[in-house]
């Protein structure tokens, strides 16, 4: 038997963070045609199961032309179980527009654990509350002569304004017969024993929204023979999100920077989406004057979508100006006492210096 574990599809995301409206528009359908492409691959690999664990929507506002896309999707394809558990996006009903659900969705609730069978294979799950997720491990009772499966969304929150999440600790799940603890909310892959038994997976997203999500991202593919799961994870994105480091010396001008992005930025598809982050600490006293536009200029139609980004730091050599006499150096002594951070202190030291030099800032 096989079965794909997939989570956080996060379809209808607004994307309103990183590209313009047309790129906005065609990367909420990419999103969405993603569903299509897993099922192929589930009817060309004997896929019996699709089990996705938690956020399948992003947002309370879906396009109806997205939920009928799934449905019709679900109901041409009866030969395989979608296995749908809520997460902590997916608010209202994916077929509260139907008067029947298909018979090969199989859905969970927050009140009880619910199992589906498939012979000696059992997919047990639930849906978090603030009213359950205290308790619900203990409420858990599996048949250790079985394939057991679970599936759960939870986590920890993930960034400021995230949505509520109820995170479970891992330990009140050991000793459970858990063979397959699969996972959803960390948008990223993660496999790590559970006990003895089991192990518990995150297969991440299907495709990253932002460049907080470079990486590959994929599902897992679960081979059941014999009594045993054997689990691989699958990469699967559409568009892979890359976030390169190219660092930055005293010595760089701007051709010696572009060269450097060249070595690293050459190898990666054209189709995929590029964020460069400039680093290093250069010298205060021989500025280098970095060319964001230029840089733009060289590489934005070279891929569906770059950035970058110039996080390189001045590095203050506060000792050599104790006796300076100069403007600079009263600045720098007077900079050196303020109670902020040190990357604020090099932004600071950057521009005065720029200003003393009367230099245009370009802030």
């Amino acid at each position: 038997m096989r079965i794909i574990h997939c989570a956080d599809l996060h379809l209808e995301s607004p994307l309103q963070n990183f590209i313009d409206k047309e790129k906005r528009k065609e990367r909420r359908e990419e999103l969405l045609n993603n569903l299509d492409r897993l099922v192929d691959y589930a009817n060309d690999n004997n896929v019996e199961v699709i089990l996705i664990a938690g956020d399948i929507f992003d947002v309370r506002q879906k396009r109806k032309g997205a939920t009928r896309h799934i449905q019709g999707l679900i109901e041409d394809n009866p030969h395989i179980d979608f296995v749908l558990l809520k997460g902590n996006h997916d608010v209202g009903e994916l077929f509260e527009d139907m008067e029947n659900v298909p018979s090969n969705v199989k859905l969970f609730d927050n009140q009880v654990w619910k199992k589906y069978e498939y012979g000696d294979v059992v997919i047990k799950g639930v849906e978090l509350s603030k009213d359950n997720y205290k308790d619900v491990a203990l409420n858990l009772v599996l048949d250790p002569g079985k394939i057991n499966i679970v599936t759960l969304h939870t986590g920890p929150a993930n960034h400021k304004g995230e949505k509520e999440i109820y995170e479970i600790n891992f330990n009140d799940l050991k000793k459970k017969h858990i063979d397959y603890l699969a996972l959803g909310h960390i948008h990223r892959y993660i496999r790590e024993p559970l006990d003895d038994r089991g192990v518990y997976v995150y297969p991440g997203c299907l495709e990253g929204r932002g460049f907080d999500e470079a990486g590959k991202k994929g599902f897992v593919l679960l081979d059941i023979e014999d009594g045993k799961i054997t689990d691989t994870f699958v990469p699967f994105a559409l568009r892979e999100i890359h976030r390169i480091e190219v660092t930055v010396s005293a010595d760089d001008n701007m051709t010696d920077i572009i060269s450097n992005i060249h070595a690293v930025a050459d190898a990666i598809p054209t189709k995929d989406l590029l964020e460069v982050v400039l680093v290093g600490k250069t010298n205060m006293n021989d500025l280098i004057d970095i060319d964001i536009r230029r840089i733009k200029r060289e590489f934005e139609g070279s891929f569906y979508l770059f950035r970058v980004k110039d996080n390189t730091t001045v590095e203050i050599d506060y000792d050599s100006f104790a006796n300076d006499k100069s403007l600079k150096g009263e600045f720098i002594r007077l900079l050196e006492k303020q109670e902020i951070s040190d990357e604020d202190k090099s932004i600071i030291v950057e521009l005065g210096i720029k200003a003393l030099r009367g230099e245009n800032l370009d802030i």
